[in-house]
């Protein structure tokens, strides 16, 4: 009998450790997936950024120092 209930204290583990590993699977999954929507939004921003610096900062005049 005691056989018999360590087999199935096992395989009572072993359901519950397979169910976590699934749950873990797709918690990893979606952590991807909002890691390449966090990403995707970062380059559009830099875009965007380096747009509007382009536009809004006048680049300044090359001149020749006064003790010249």
């Amino acid at each position: 009998m005691s056989e018999e209930k360590g087999l199935v204290e096992l395989q009572t583990l072993l359901a519950h450790q397979g169910r976590t590993i699934d749950e873990l699977s797709e918690e990893v999954r979606r952590q991807g997936q909002a890691l390449d929507l966090l990403e995707k939004t970062l380059r559009e921003l830099a875009q965007r950024f380096l747009a509007l610096e382009e536009t809004a900062t006048p680049r300044p005049e090359i001149t020749r120092p006064p003790h010249y």
